[in-house]
């Protein structure tokens, strides 16, 4: 029996780890890949406070390694449901089952897809979801990158500097990112932007060979050799059943963390919130933890 099992191992969920081991609770935390979250595929990180500078990796790993040296434990499983007992929780994953008395799910974020056919076929196969994990795949090559966020444009002057010709492509006819990056990008030869069109096919049998777009003037295709996706996440809190989450998933809890849920909290990007940030997740884990650590030693709970 745990005290606190915390399901993801990202920022919020290391720093919940933390904050519940200083207080002396037997915690587990539960992770389906590795440690970090989405900040392992940040090259820089600029605005972390005591940072200048960063990777993602290293940060991440100083976090785990924290978490470890206060001797909370790790089980690198997927967390596929939660039962609610009332005063105790069980846990199923897809190889075991855990007991806990409060949960704190902390499960971010994930890639929202464009939900075409061949997609998922030709994923690591010329389609990816991440600049700085597969960029250097690419380098001299013609690629592409859907999506008009700070994210894409991110992604998109990462690339353009490996890459002969990347297309930048957006459904609406400006971009929604950092006016910053738009200019920058507006410098490179070797970028061109693709506005008010959507991209409608991939095509490829072994790998991606096209990809076809649409606008309202006409239908064409781009040979590319990569197609970098960057239109956005989603949350992924389809663990408790019963768990208030506002139209777009997300867990409707404010900045206490709390649930509608006695003993179940939420912590980091899969929440309601207008800042998703490594610092507002980290802060979460800190909300989170001690608010289930007031709740393990009989404090007052008032759920949404």
């Amino acid at each position: 029996m745990y005290d606190c099992l915390i399901i993801g191992a990202g920022p919020a969920g290391l720093t919940a780890a933390i904050y519940a081991r200083r207080a002396n609770k037997k915690v587990l935390v539960l992770e389906s890949t590795t440690y970090g979250g989405q900040i392992i595929n940040t090259l820089d990180i600029e605005n972390y406070p005591a940072e200048s500078k960063i990777s993602g990796i290293d940060l991440a790993k100083k976090m785990y390694e924290q978490a470890r040296s206060l001797g909370a434990d790790f089980e690198f499983e997927k967390a596929v449901e939660i039962v609610d007992n009332g005063e105790t929780k069980l846990v199923k994953t897809e190889d075991d089952e855990y007991e806990a008395k409060t949960v704190i799910i902390a499960t971010g974020t994930e890639t929202r897809k464009l939900g075409l056919e061949n997609e998922d076929k030709l994923t690591g196969r010329g389609v990816s979801y991440c600049a700085t994990c597969d960029g250097n795949f690419y380098k001299g090559k013609t690629v592409a990158v859907a999506g008009g966020g700070s994210s894409a444009l991110y992604e998109a002057s990462y690339l353009s500097d490996i890459v002969k010709k990347l297309y930048l492509i957006h459904r609406r006819s400006e971009f929604r990112g950092e006016e910053k990056l738009v200019h920058e990008l507006e410098k490179k030869a070797n970028v061109e932007f693709v506005l008010g069109a959507n991209i409608t096919k991939i095509i490829g049998e072994k790998k991606l060979e096209k990809i076809e777009i649409t606008s309202e003037k006409d239908v064409k295709t781009l040979d590319v050799d990569g197609l970098f996706v960057a239109i956005g996440r989603e949350p992924k809190n389809d663990f408790l059943k019963g768990l208030k989450l506002d139209d777009s998933g997300y867990v409707a809890a404010s900045e206490d963390c709390k649930t509608n849920i006695a003993g179940v909290f939420v912590a980091g990007d899969n929440r309601v919130k207008q800042t998703r940030q490594i610092v507002t997740a980290t802060a979460d884990g800190a909300v989170a933890a001690t608010a289930a650590i007031k709740y393990l030693n009989g404090g007052y709970y008032a759920t949404h």
